[in-house]
């Protein structure tokens, strides 16, 4: 895996809610209250790499953790450069 990014942790909850978002409103996905955020974080993942958003990782990768990192990669090159989170 790649170095952790400064502020991973805010980046991912940043993606998560840009990516759940979408689908809801696309009509994609319905999520309950009680659906856990590990179940969020593999769906937007498998959502992104459906859409070709992002490249997949090869089998012996997939990981929470490795999931996790693609997403806030993801929404960092997505955000604009003088964004908060990428400071």
């Amino acid at each position: 895996m790649t170095k952790k990014l400064k502020n991973e942790p805010a980046l991912l909850k940043e993606a998560l809610r840009m990516i759940i978002d979408d689908a809801v409103k696309r009509g994609v996905v319905e999520f309950e209250a009680t659906d856990s955020r590990n179940l969020k974080i593999e769906f937007a993942y498998r959502l992104l790499v459906h859409d070709k958003e992002i490249v997949p990782l090869q089998n012996a990768q997939i990981s929470l953790p490795s999931m996790k990192h693609r997403l806030a990669m993801w929404v960092s090159h997505k955000l604009p450069a003088d964004h908060e989170l990428l400071n």
